[in-house]
């Protein structure tokens, strides 16, 4: 992700490109105890940021790239890593192509498409060039790329485009290019060869009334998905959002209908200073069975401070209300084992005239890396508050993950989704698919919200507690998995470093 010129937004992510170098290879190196065990992560050290970058899906092998920052020529600078896998779970790194001794300038965030000719291609922002690049693959392995070259749209009557140039993204509508590029109200511009850019218009017909003013369209990437196009985004105050809307062939402009967020505030962090970062610099890529599947760079820093840490996939679809669909990517039920399964277990308050509440143990999970599912039936949920407690015992309360009726939210943690029960289809009962990866905790609800978060203190307790306030509540259902890792790639790149760029 570019920084933002201070004058225009006041946000900046990342270091200065021309700041001095903080770090070495071999400094703050990647431990074990830091190392998850199904969540992706660079396998250096400090790292930061992470966006995760130019997502293809070739000849059945999926290719993803995401920024890590490093040394050059006494300076910083930034690459993409480049990683391959056959199944999104269990990635191989290979030599990193995109750095600044190749291209000439640091690698800032943009998308991956594929040419009218089937070549893949990456649009990104050079950092310190002034312009967003192209370049595209010599191959489909992703081995040697073509000399990139800037991005420089013209007005209709053939004048320099007056428009800001960070974060674009690409893509094909029938057989033309078109392309956007970070900040508010972006430009589109078209072109029919992907040398010679016009500037259309404004890409969005209008912004929705929940879109706070001076936010951006940063990270962009738009796709269709059902019979709906979405815009997945961030902006750089609130982090990753997305819209759901329509293309207007015609006129050449995106029209949204809905406007979603899947980051929000917690109460540590301050209203005024908006960084609510930690789901942020989404990508997407389409599968071999047409699923469209994202990440997002997830900002944990709080324990793991520089070094990056990838979200779990999410499978996106539209349900049939049109509103978005989210799950977890269906690979990792392959990961599952040691199934244990507990049925009509009750969290029974002692005195609901005082709303008291009732916590109870029912596992000790003494490993660390889980699929917990939880089913409650609909009749149980009413105007409930319930929830259950990870990392927890009878002293120490853990990482909650609660249902709020008096909030509307779905609780991880400090984070506040926004989630209400009565909102679901009548008769549809309350699912919740909890992923434990040591300090990460990823919860799911119905598939239709998810939240992430990070528990510092994981290895205090290692019960899982269920609770209920005012009477008692009973889980129909809770079903735990431990999870296979894999994370053997990351521990081979560690080794190998196979990734590091040049630094001169």
């Amino acid at each position: 992700m570019v920084p933002l010129i201070s004058a225009r937004l006041g946000e900046n992510h990342l270091q200065p490109p021309e700041g001095p170098v903080l770090q070495t290879f071999d400094e703050n190196i990647l431990t074990d105890e830091l190392l998850l065990n199904y969540h992706l992560m660079h396998p250096g050290g400090d790292s930061r940021p992470g966006d995760p970058n130019a997502a293809f899906c070739i000849d059945g092998t999926y290719h993803l790239h995401y920024i890590f920052s490093h040394p050059w020529r006494g300076l910083n600078s930034y690459s993409f890593a480049h990683i391959t896998s056959n199944d999104l779970l269990h990635w191989t790194w290979q030599p990193t192509k995109l750095q600044p001794a190749f291209t000439g300038h640091g690698m800032f965030s943009g998308t991956g498409f594929v040419t009218r000719e089937g070549r893949p291609a990456a649009i990104y922002h050079g950092q310190g060039s002034e312009w967003n690049q192209i370049t595209i693959a010599r191959d489909n392995q992703l081995s040697t790329w073509d000399e990139p070259y800037p991005v420089q749209p013209k007005t209709s009557d053939g004048g320099i485009a007056d428009m800001r140039h960070w974060d674009p993204d690409c893509f094909l509508i029938g057989d033309s290019y078109y392309a956007i590029s970070g900040g508010s109200n972006p430009p589109l511009i078209k072109s029919n060869d992907l040398q010679n850019w016009t500037v259309v218009g404004d890409f969005l017909s209008h912004e929705p009334a929940d879109v706070a003013i001076g936010e951006d369209v940063s990270c962009p990437n738009f796709f269709p998905v059902g019979d709906k196009w979405m815009l997945l985004c961030i902006s750089h105050p609130f982090g990753c959002r997305y819209y759901l809307g329509n293309w207007d062939a015609e006129a050449e402009q995106f029209i949204p209908e809905r406007h979603e967020r899947m980051n929000w505030h917690r109460p540590e962090e301050s209203i005024y200073d908006t960084r609510y970062r930690n789901f942020f610099a989404p990508e997407s890529v389409l599968t071999t069975d047409r699923r469209r599947v994202m990440w997002a760079w997830s900002l944990v820093e709080d324990f793991v401070g520089r070094k990056t840490v990838q979200s779990l996939p999410r499978e996106l679809s539209l349900g049939i209300d049109g509103a978005l669909r989210m799950r977890p990517l269906r690979e990792l039920e392959s990961l599952r084992y040691d199934h244990v399964e507990l049925k009509e277990i009750v969290a029974s308050p002692e005195n609901a005239m005082h709303s008291a509440s009732a916590t109870e143990q029912i596992a000790d999970l003494d490993g660390d890396s889980y699929e917990i599912r939880i089913r409650v039936d609909r009749a149980q949920t009413e105007r409930k508050r319930f929830g259950v407690q990870l990392f927890a015992d009878q002293n120490n309360p853990g990482l909650e993950v609660m249902i709020r009726p008096e909030t509307s939210t779905l609780r991880l943690g400090t984070t506040d989704a926004p989630f209400a029960i009565v909102d679901l289809p009548e008769g549809e009962d309350l699912e919740l698919r909890i992923f434990v990866d040591k300090y990460v905790v990823e919860v799911f609800a119905n598939n239709r919200q998810a939240a992430i978060a990070a528990y510092h203190d994981y290895q205090t307790a290692s019960g899982l507690r269920i609770y209920s306030y005012g009477e008692p509540t009973t889980f129909r259902e809770v079903t735990i998995w431990k999870l296979q890792s894999t994370n053997q790639g990351i521990i081979e790149a560690r080794e190998n470093r196979i990734w590091e760029p040049q630094t001169e």
